[in-house]
């Protein structure tokens, strides 16, 4: 199976031209799933988990960004990571009961290098979401070097974790290469950043609204065509998320890479349109 799908809902207006902001019905009558990053900030209950499931067709699925501190941005205390661990397993059961949790993604920061501390914290991650599909995506490359990858990769393969195929600009000190691998046959995860070096590479305070101002040309988009044909008789799914929306480039890029691939998402219709 093929999936594609955007970050967010509401700020693909080339879908829709005449919204200001789509709704979640309205973006998921285009496409099978989408990221949802804002837990990254706060996590929400499990009963905004349900009425997010409540709103979309009954194959939609979500991939869902953890917290920052459980990516280690931050610092905490051990306790408190403890419970928000608990508290992030709970709230998205409405959706593991719905079979709607496409994966939890977990977006690791550039100072998470290859470490003993850090391959335990790995292992600790699958240990405090036991059963659930979990996706990992490094920013710091000493995880592919060649000292290292094998390692990486037999380490996600035993843990049955998704190392995302990252698509970004390369920089010395917050990328890593575009890496064709699947360690895990339930998923392959694509997530494609775009490909603006300058908007990546200085974090002023335009940072956030510039770093993925990119529109992938078709030469660009074949490469991303060829990568999931590649897996797709090798994973249960591949699935494509396209992150290069500053410029609102995204949803085109995704439909035309659908239009590629000659894939038709059947049944895209809102279950509940009165919900939002």
């Amino acid at each position: 199976m093929i999936t594609i799908g955007l970050t967010t809902w509401n700020e693909h207006q080339s879908l829709m031209p005449e919204k200001k902001a789509l709704t979640l019905p309205e973006y998921a009558s285009f496409f099978p799933c989408v990221e949802v990053d804002s837990l990254y900030y706060g996590l929400k209950s499990a009963q905004q988990f349900a009425k997010w499931g409540a709103q979309v067709p009954q194959q939609f699925q979500f991939v869902f960004k953890v917290h920052k501190l459980m990516t280690l941005h931050e610092n905490t205390e051990a306790a408190h990571l403890n419970q928000l661990f608990h508290d992030y397993r709970q709230a998205v059961q409405p959706l593991v009961r719905s079979n709607q949790l496409k994966t939890i993604l977990f977006q690791f920061p550039p100072f998470f290098a290859v470490s003993t501390e850090h391959v335990r914290y790995l292992v600790k991650i699958r240990q405090a979401l036991p059963q659930l599909p979990l996706t990992v995506e490094f920013r710091n490359n000493s995880w592919y070097d060649a000292k290292y990858v094998q390692q990486t990769l037999d380490l996600l393969q035993r843990l049955k974790i998704t190392l995302t195929i990252v698509d970004e600009p390369q920089t010395p000190a917050n990328s890593v290469p575009y890496y064709e691998t699947m360690t895990n046959p339930e998923l392959v995860l694509l997530r494609l950043h775009g490909r603006n070096t300058m908007g990546w590479m200085h974090q002023d305070a335009q940072w956030r609204g510039k770093r993925t101002l990119y529109r992938y040309n078709q030469t660009e988009l074949k490469t991303f065509a060829q990568t999931v044909q590649k897996f797709q008789a090798q994973a249960k799914e591949v699935c494509v998320i396209f992150n290069n929306n500053s410029g609102g480039d995204a949803a085109d890029n995704a439909l035309s890479l659908q239009k590629m691939l000659k894939l038709s998402f059947s049944g895209l219709a809102p279950r509940q349109m009165g919900l939002f």
